[in-house]
This record gives structure tokens, sequence and C-alpha cells, in this order.
């Protein structure tokens, strides 16, 4: 929260286009976990090398804008924007049924907690020193646990589905037709805050039941004051940090520099689209050069590194849109300013001080939330329409340019194609190589240029592989922000 309101300020007042917004994305905390489990596995301090990764990602970038490098972003097509997507929204949801199922192991259901001793102190806690299995009569049998809470997990999964569907239903209900456009799309548009806080009011009321909370500093403080303070030593705080490991972290340091540099130059692409008649221009290279150069010297102070949000920066733009009046309305202008996004990051930086309320928020709830960016993310992707078309009759096929014009047997290899590409990512993902996965997704720019004039021709990938996402900017039915923007 520090480093996106202090570095939202930044961007805001320095950008060459500060209609963006910044923050932290799906992408990087990807990278961030598989970065995490590989320091933890050659046991090196992992936010030392952070550091590291930094100081290389500024040296990177510089090489980068020096060569006018924003260039390369043309290369990256639909076709691997589209994998990248998905992937993401897969971990998402991946990640949320495997916290779940982790909160059902350590607070397991049993017949009967009876059996079971209660603390005095606690009537609801209970201190399981062994654990309970039902043996082949259906009695239960006391072996080995560590320690559970009856009812734990029922009302984790009631408040992560609870969470989800409501947010899911308000972002669905701004579409409808009841209550005034503006109303509606105001509910809709706050349907994630409106779920946690209904979520945060069931939990508070159900007082005899344990689930865990979101953990929040009180003011300003680290995460975890006990272990460490807002500046890192470069040379190791607990041990030394190993010498090769700080030449090596130029590796880990390329692939994070990738992510930034797809997030940030897709998103500044569909901010500044003709469509949207803005006057001043868009600064692909000192954008990048000032997002990047913020991200290695906040990594000095353990806090993230950021990239431009494309939902929230979409979002923005879509805001500050003026629009003519009459029956078809079109646009008139787009307010450019810098007063917003300056606005926005101090009061993400003044949220710091409600850690009465944010500590409120149950885990599970947020669970939910991870689900609903993951779901709500597939719509507007073609590759998932497409996989979709895989198992819809030919009949029932859009009339898209993709299904019209190419064969559907072409179409669906395609998409096939696509698949295993997913799927070779999903597999270097969960593997001791996640670290990889930016390098493998490069891969399939070169492949995509492979099977143009070799597989498919360059009529029908035009046709499956154009930039043809609709500029969306007073809402239609079904459609919202999300069907334009190609990352969640």
């Amino acid at each position: 929260m520090v480093s996106t309101s202090i570095q939202g300020i930044i961007f805001s007042i320095i950008a060459a286009q500060p209609i963006l917004v910044i923050g932290f994305s799906g992408p990087l905390l990807v990278f961030e976990e598989a970065f995490y489990s590989f320091c933890k596995s050659q046991d090196i301090e992992y936010i030392v090398g952070r550091i590291w990764v930094g100081m290389w990602l500024i040296l990177i970038v510089i090489i980068i804008v020096a060569v006018e490098g924003s260039f390369l972003v043309k290369f990256i097509s639909r076709f691997t924007q589209e994998i990248f997507s998905i992937l993401i929204s897969l971990i998402f949801i991946y990640e949320t049924f495997n916290k779940l199922i982790k909160i059902f192991k350590a607070h397991p259901l049993v017949l009967n907690y009876d059996h079971l001793n209660i603390s005095l102190d606690n009537p609801f806690h209970i201190l399981v020193t062994e654990h309970s299995v039902l043996d082949h009569h259906g009695n239960l049998t006391i072996h080995e646990i560590e320690r559970a809470y009856p009812n734990t997990a029922l009302l984790s999964i009631c408040l992560m589905l609870g969470c989800f569907f409501i947010a899911y239903f308000l972002r669905h209900f701004k579409n409808g037709h009841y209550l005034p456009g503006l109303i509606r799309r105001l509910i809709g548009d706050f349907g994630v805050p409106i779920a946690i806080f209904l979520m945060i009011a069931i939990d508070f009321n159900i007082k005899d039941v344990y689930t865990q909370k979101l953990v929040v500093p009180k003011g300003i403080k680290v995460t975890n004051p006990k272990v460490r303070g807002w500046f890192i030593n470069p040379m190791g705080e607990n041990k030394p940090f190993p010498i090769w490991m700080m030449g090596a972290c130029c590796v880990p340091a390329v692939l994070v520099f990738i992510l930034i540099f797809l997030e940030s130059q897709i998103t500044t692409l569909i901010v500044s689209k003709p469509e949207r008649k803005m006057v001043k221009g868009s600064g692909f290279h000192f954008d990048l050069l000032l997002l990047v150069t913020m991200g290695g010297i906040a990594s000095i102070f353990g806090v993230p590194w950021l990239s431009a949000a494309t939902v929230r920066s979409v979002t923005h733009a879509n805001a500050l849109t003026v629009m003519s009046k009459g029956p078809k309305p079109e646009i008139e202008k787009v307010i450019e300013q810098r007063i917003s996004g300056i606005i926005v990051a101090i009061m993400v930086g003044a949220s710091i001080f409600m850690e009465p309320i944010l500590k409120m928020i149950p885990m599970t709830a947020l669970f939910g939330i991870f689900l609903y960016m993951g779901i709500t993310s597939l719509s507007g992707i073609q590759m998932w329409d497409r996989m979709l078309l895989l198992i819809t009759p030919k009949k029932y096929h859009p009339a898209e340019a993709y299904a019209t014009r190419v064969k559907t047997m072409k179409m669906h290899l395609f998409t096939a194609v696509q698949l295993v590409c997913l799927g070779l990512l999903w597999v270097v993902k969960m593997s001791a190589f996640s670290l990889a996965l930016p390098f493998v997704l490069i891969l399939t720019i070169p492949l995509r240029m492979f099977m143009t004039g070799t597989i498919f021709t360059p009529l029908e990938m035009k046709c499956l592989d154009a930039d043809d996402a609709k500029v969306t900017f007073e809402e239609e039915p079904g459609v919202d922000v999300y069907d334009e923007c190609p990352l969640p």
C-alpha cells in the first residue's frame, strides 16, 4: 500500500501518460511466488535477492530505452497475449481452491466434536493434540493433529463463494434493466467492495466460529517489524548474500522486465488508441523507464515493483471521456490531467490508517475476489470464446471473421496450438523451473511467425489473430472494460 501510494504520486506527477494507473498485478504476483520458492530452496534471503534483481532491472531498462526497444511491442500479437491472459486467470482460479483445500486440511470436518478437548477459555476453540479419523466401523479414532476449529472450513467456503457470487452478480446487474443507468453502473463498479463489506458483516456476526483475518500492521510499518526494517541491507540481512547470486539475479531481472514491459506497453497501446482522440501523445520509453527505475529503487526498501494496471487504466480513461449528446453519442474529448491519479494514490496511502477495518476482513473473502478476478478476466478473450466453440455445433458459431472466413477445422487447429502452449506454460509454472515462465512465453512469438504462411494463410491468420478488440466508452448490455483488456 505504501509502494502503490508513493510510486503512484510520483508517476502521476511526471509520467508522459498520466491516464495510466499503476499497481501490483497478477503476472508480477506469479513471479514473486516463483522467485520466493527458488530462494527458499537455495537457502537464499528472498528479500535481499529482490534488491539485486531491482538493480539489474534499472540497468536493463536503461539499455532498452537507449536503443528504443519499445518497438518490440509490435511483435506481441493477440496470439501471445491471450495465452498469457488465460494462464493468469487459471492461476488465480487454481490458487483459490488450493488455499481452500489447505483450510479444510487444517480444520478437518468430523462427525462428533465431543470426543475432542475444548479449551475452557474459549469453548469454541478446540485444542487437538491428535488426529481424528474414522475407522472402518465408522467410529472416531484419535491419531495425531496440531490444532483445529469446528465449522471453520464450512464458514470459509461460504464466505469465499458468497463474496464471489455477490461481486459477479453485481457486475452483471449494471447491464440489467432495474434502476436508472447511473445508479446501476455505480453499484456494478463497486461490486467488489460491496461484496467484501457484506462478508465482513456476516463474519463479524458469527462470533463462535474462527476464521483467519487479514494481517495489517498498525500505522505506517513494514508488514513484519520484528523481522526487518524499512531499509534492506544488500549484502544480507541475517547472513552474507552469495556473491555469485548478485550476478545471477540478472536472469530473474530479465523475466520481471518482460512482465512489466508486456503489461505496461500493451496497456499504453489500449489507452492511446486513435478512437479515443487523445491530444497528448504517449511516452512509451519514458513511462517504461520511470516505472522500472521506481521498482528498482523500491526493492531497496523491500516494497513491490509495479506495472500499469490494464483494467484500472482503461476504466480511468473511460471515466475521463466526454461524450457528445444525441441519439448516437461520439467522443468529444478526453480530459487529460494528472489530478485524479494523484488523488487516487493519496487515498490509497490514507487507507493505511484504516487498520481497524482492514483487519476485520476474512482471508477467505479475498479468496472469493481472486476467483472473481480469474473468472471475469476470461470474458472478452477470443481464445476462450474459441475454446467454447470446440464443443459448440457449427450452426451456433458467432458471425465473427475467425468463425465465418476461416474453415472450422483450421479455427480449431489454431485453438489447439494455443492450448498446447498454455499447457506447456502451466507445466513450467508448476515445476521447479517456474522462473523461466516469461522466457517460454516469449517463444510463442516466433511460433506465431512460423505458422503464418506455412500452416495458416496470411488471410486466415489476420482473421484469427487480428487486434480487433472493440473500444467501449458507453457500456452496452453484456459488455464492460474487461472485454478490451488482454490481461487481468
